[in-house]
């Protein structure tokens, strides 16, 4: 039972992350949750900011951590429609969140020609300091979905 709530959960949260993306200039959105319960959401904003780190996971780090006063994200989790490139990852990493959970990989993005940097999330927390939980493949039709539509 345990199992199935969480995924129902998963796909809730994602479900918002997809909400989120449809708002931006390109289909990426994010959501942190703590304790299961949404604390920031956040979408891509590259093109409306003139800011080529504006990601949707950058912009919802940098609002949370705002709120927060506070750079930690210790025991948070961060969801989002693509895999976080490795800016994002980074970010992650920074952050020490605990846990990042996402729709279409990387690697499915290349395959529907979408310019992506080829190196995984896992790839770069792996290279760092920082032990993070990787949760792939929540939702990943929706999300491909929205990323074939734009």
């Amino acid at each position: 039972m345990l199992t199935s709530l969480a995924n129902m959960n998963q796909e809730y949260f994602m479900r918002l992350a997809l909400e989120e993306a449809k708002k931006g200039d390109a289909p990426y959105g994010a959501v942190i949750v703590k304790d299961n319960q949404v604390v920031a959401v956040a979408y891509n904003t590259v093109r409306q900011d003139s800011d080529p780190s504006a990601h949707a996971e950058i912009n919802v780090i940098r609002s949370l951590t705002t709120k927060l006063k506070n750079p930690s994200l210790e025991g948070y989790s961060i969801y989002t429609t693509g895999e976080p490139c490795p800016m994002c990852a980074t970010a992650c990493v920074w952050t020490g969140i605990s846990e990042i959970i996402y729709g279409a990989s990387i690697e499915d993005l290349i395959s529907i020609n979408q310019g992506q940097i080829n190196i995984s999330c896992e790839e770069i927390i792996a290279k760092s300091f920082r032990t993070i939980k990787v949760t792939k493949g929540i939702l990943k039709t929706e999300c491909l979905k929205l990323f074939k539509l734009s």
